[in-house]
Parts: C-alpha cells; sequence; structure tokens
C-alpha cells in the first residue's frame, strides 16, 4: 500500500503524540488495565491514521465526454444551481461527501488547463451540511477542455478537514484522472457542470476518484 506525501509528514508525528499520551498518562494512574487500553486504543488511531492516507493504484480510462468523479465518497447532492463564483449562470451541481474511512486524494474530473483557482478562508461546518459550501474554507479550480468546456471542482473542508491542498495551479495542463489535491481529515467536493450534462449516478451512491463517471458531456 502506498502512502501519499501528506501522510508522511503527518503519520511520524501523530505516532509521536500518541506514544507520549500513553507513556504520560501510565505514569500518572500507574495502573496497567488502563495502560493497556490505551495502547489498543492508539494503535486503532495509528492504522486509521495509515489508512486515511493510502493512495490506491488505479487505471483510468480517459474519455472527453466523460466527467469523473473527483474523489471516493458518496453522492450527497444533485441539482441545479446559480453558480455566482465563476460561471454566474446556472450549472448542475453534483456533490461528494468523503468521509474519514475514504481515500482523500482529489483527482482532476476533466483534461485540460487550469484556468481560475480561489481559496477562500471560512468556517468548518460539517462537510456533508449543504450550507458548508458556501461558508466553508474552500478552493474553487476550473478546468478548461480543448473544445472550450470549463468544469469547476470545489473542494471544501469540513469539520476536522484543516487543510485543503492543491499541486495543480492557474496555467497548469491537468490529465483526466491525475492528482490535483488533497484535503485531510473529512471533506466535501463540488462539482459544477455544464446544465444539459447527463448524470450517470444517483443520490447516495459510492463513487471512486477517477473511475466512476460522474456525467456524460453532450
Amino acid at each position: 500500500m502506498q502512502i501519499h506525501k501528506e501522510g508522511k509528514k503527518i503519520i511520524p508525528m501523530a505516532f509521536f503524540i500518541l506514544a507520549l499520551t500513553d507513556v504520560i498518562i501510565y505514569f500518572l494512574l500507574r495502573d496497567y488495565h488502563i495502560f493497556y487500553f490505551l495502547m489498543v486504543a492508539s494503535l486503532f488511531v495509528a492504522t486509521l491514521i495509515v489508512f486515511f492516507f493510502r493512495v490506491p493504484k488505479r487505471e483510468i480510462e480517459k474519455n472527453n465526454q466523460h466527467i469523473l468523479a473527483p474523489a471516493d465518497g458518496k453522492i450527497v447532492e444533485i441539482l441545479k444551481v446559480y453558480e455566482k463564483e465563476y460561471f454566474k449562470d446556472e450549472r448542475l451541481q453534483v456533490s461528494i461527501f468523503m468521509s474519514v474511512f475514504n481515500v482523500h486524494q482529489n483527482r482532476s474530473p476533466v483534461s485540460g488547463e487550469i484556468i481560475y483557482q480561489n481559496h477562500i478562508r471560512g468556517a468548518y461546518y460539517p462537510a456533508f451540511v449543504k450550507k458548508s459550501s458556501e461558508l466553508n474554507e474552500r478552493c474553487s479550480t476550473v478546468f478548461k477542455m480543448k473544445d472550450g468546456t470549463e468544469i469547476m471542482s470545489r473542494q471544501i473542508a469540513g469539520t476536522v478537514a484543516q487543510r485543503i491542498v492543491t499541486y495543480k495551479k492557474p496555467g497548469h495542463k491537468a490529465e483526466q484522472g491525475e492528482e490535483y489535491g488533497f484535503i485531510r481529515f473529512g471533506s466535501r467536493i463540488d462539482l459544477f457542470l455544464p446544465a444539459d450534462a447527463e448524470v450517470n449516478v444517483q443520490l447516495h451512491h459510492k463513487s471512486a476518484g477517477g473511475k466512476t463517471v460522474i456525467a456524460t458531456l453532450k
């Protein structure tokens, strides 16, 4: 199993803090039963942290007519909205909620050039709450395809997600299914698609980043 580079920064520190906490509590209480319980709990948390930063190997089937899922998770919104940050017109919004058990690597939904990116500081409402899309810390990235079609992918921080990372910047080229960002510990991604795109998923369906076809362009 491959570990994401963001995890290589966090995992050693997390392991040290867990071990130090166990030792301090043991010396304060001198109770073997509590110490064994803490050890088991710490091993569980450590395993969860490693699991969170896993990076699965996936074969990407590129298709200019397909919009691929930018993340693993559950489809929580499919609706027509007025997108007021960039497009300023009606768009089809498809939202994916990522729990702490999902892979948090974010992938490019289409191939194209990044022509817009805006990172906004904000609140930390739970990522599955609808208002988190406009009130939470977020980063909107627009991919422009060769035919001029523009797709926005908006990374949104949740209650415990404290860092949104984007590796692709305006002017960069992105290949469909290629990693373009990462969000730590529970979050959400909103896709804003052309209003006439044909949706291929339903509410509560599970998505796999770079694999699930979210919609087909007409």
